[in-house]
């Protein structure tokens, strides 16, 4: 048994529920519709629904809610199952599906039907929309309300057969139309939908609505504690009329938790998938993206994200949370857990005109300076070297703690250097630095007292390997780039991707494997990318920079 999840509102439920007898076994479930990948806040669900099973010795069902064929996709749902394992969790049994109790529901739909419970309606939905009424009017009854039972289970057979066209009639319950809560006025409960199911084919041609079959989906499964996040309260009234309008075999109960909302971010699957379908990002798994499987394309970890779903906690509220939480989880976690290495991303060869031209020297460093387990790299050393341009300055005040002109700086795990002269082309570009070693400084502090003023990190220009690097950011620029309906495709980052075709790497990070974490020194946390990266082509994502920029002004 794992410890209770902290922070959390519904842990005090289950076990005032466990106490009391209520409940024996804890069983919730994880019920993503596969119409599009999970993102963070569905991160946030499964680490709520699979934790809490965890913790309090229960089980937790994966179930695709898969009503609606037009959406879906068996791709998706290969992706969804995929993002839960990643993130460490493995269900119940069998993968389950809403489309397995399709014939369950059918009869639940005819003992409602049999009940004067429900009607079919042949409104169009023009019509149907202008009966519903407002928030502050009520609806009016449709002209079909009154069918008989009789009457209403011939349509609804015949609908079920096929002989009506798409749109042409609906199955409603008859429940309220001058309800205050609009889904009680007489919802949906069966349309026609005359398209191919990915779970059962052409076998049928009506498909249950998501708020008739999901509740029910939950008394067949045996859900004690159907956890859904805010927007479903005003939906729970519905879900408990069904349960007591029809013979299920057990009594789940359905309570709300605040969704996760991070800034600078957009969840909505409808404007990821734009963002998708207009070419802003590459796919669904882009490393911009907030999609378990662009964050772990990111380099981001499932450690960091459960952490992360942790320490924002679990309540009854609606809010924003700040994402340099998550950043700060995932730069936490890499931290502690990232091999080092160096990486030269603005290359500017120096030359050490003192060190012999074809000797290589094997230097070593240390894998993480806190890890034995990730044991030592070697670094060769040759006459030729590239720093960061950025590291250099022929001139520079006392503040500037890189190389200068005339004066020394330490090679990361290597010797002290001394600049003599820049070389440059016709037109004033600088082409090369001549440098020379100083004696005895491997390790050590020079022996004439006179300290360099920093370190840089720095790659053997004969033994290192050139590399493609993906130099990332949020994806947004603004805060709150979700407000209003379109107003996020107006915030995209235009700095969100930079791509470096020719970084210059240590020779060992070519032989990385897919997916395998490091922290370039100085520059930040990168990942081998999950497809692209090779022996032969190395490819580098940056997870984070090593602090966060974003509000050093």
């Amino acid at each position: 048994m794992e410890d209770p999840p902290a922070n959390n509102f519904l842990q005090t439920i289950i076990s005032a529920d466990l106490a009391s007898g209520r409940v024996s076994t804890v069983v919730t479930r994880f019920p993503p519709e596969p119409n599009g990948y999970l993102h963070i806040g569905h991160a946030k669900s499964i680490s709520v629904n699979f934790g809490l099973a965890l913790a309090n010795n229960g089980r937790c069902n994966l179930r695709f809610d898969d009503t609606n064929p037009e959406k879906e996709s068996q791709a998706f749902i290969e992706a969804i199952e995929a993002d839960v394992r990643w993130l460490g969790y493995e269900w119940d049994g069998e993968v389950r599906f809403a489309s397995s109790y399709f014939q369950q529901l059918y009869d639940w739909a005819v003992y409602l039907v049999e009940h004067g419970d429900a009607y079919v309606c042949d409104l169009t939905a023009d019509e149907a929309r202008e009966y519903r009424g407002t928030l502050t009017a009520p609806g009016r009854n449709s002209p079909n309300r009154e069918r008989t039972v009789a009457e209403n289970l011939d349509l609804l057979e015949r609908m079920k057969a096929g002989e009506f066209d798409e749109g042409a009639k609906v199955l409603r319950a008859k429940i309220d139309m001058a309800s205050p809560n609009m889904n009680m006025r007489d919802p949906i409960l069966y349309r026609i939908r005359k398209v191919a199911h990915h779970q059962t084919g052409d076998a049928w041609v009506i498909y249950p609505t998501y708020d008739f079959a999901h509740g029910q989906e939950d008394a067949i499964e045996g859900i004690t504690h159907s956890i859904c996040t805010l927007e479903f309260e005003d939906h729970r009234p519905l879900y408990d009329w069904f349960l007591d309008h029809l013979p299920v075999p057990a009594r789940p109960r359905q309570y709300e938790f605040g969704r996760l909302n991070p800034s600078y971010t957009v969840t909505s699957k409808r404007k990821l998938k734009q963002l998708v379908d207009q070419g802003v990002v590459s796919g669904w798994d882009d490393p911009r993206m907030p999609t378990v499987s662009g964050m772990r394309r990111r380099g981001y970890t499932p450690a960091a994200i459960r952490r992360f779903c942790d320490m924002i906690g679990t309540t009854r509220s609606d809010g924003v949370v700040d994402v340099a939480m998550l950043e700060f989880a995932i730069r936490d976690d890499l931290n502690e857990n990232a091999t080092r290495g160096m990486c030269v991303l603005n290359p500017l060869k120096v030359v050490l005109t003192d060190y012999p031209v074809d000797r290589v020297e094997t230097l070593s460093a240390a894998g993480h300076p806190n890890r034995d387990d990730l044991g030592e790299r070697a670094l060769p050393f040759t006459r030729e070297i590239y720093i960061d341009a950025d590291d250099f300055r022929e001139e520079a005040n006392k503040k500037y703690k890189r190389l200068v002109l005339g004066k020394r700086v330490r090679l990361r795990n290597a010797y002290v250097i001394e600049a003599d002269e820049v070389v440059k082309n016709d037109n004033g570009e600088i082409l090369a630095i001549h440098a020379h070693t100083i004696p005895g400084t491997l390790g050590e502090d020079p022996a004439d007292g006179i300290k360099p003023k920093g370190v840089i990190h720095w790659v053997s220009a004969a033994q290192g390997r050139t590399a493609e690097v993906r130099l990332y950011e949020r994806l947004f620029s603004h805060e709150a780039p979700d407000k209003g309906d379109n107003a996020f495709m107006d915030h995209i980052n235009p700095a969100s991707l930079t791509i470096i075709k020719q970084a210059w790497i240590e020779p060992a990070l070519a032989d990385a494997q897919p997916e395998q974490h490091f922290q370039f020194e100085r520059e930040g946390y990168f990942v081998a990318d999950r497809y692209d990266h090779s022996a032969a082509k190395p490819v580098f994502n940056r997870t984070i920079g090593l602090r966060d920029t974003w509000t050093d002004g």
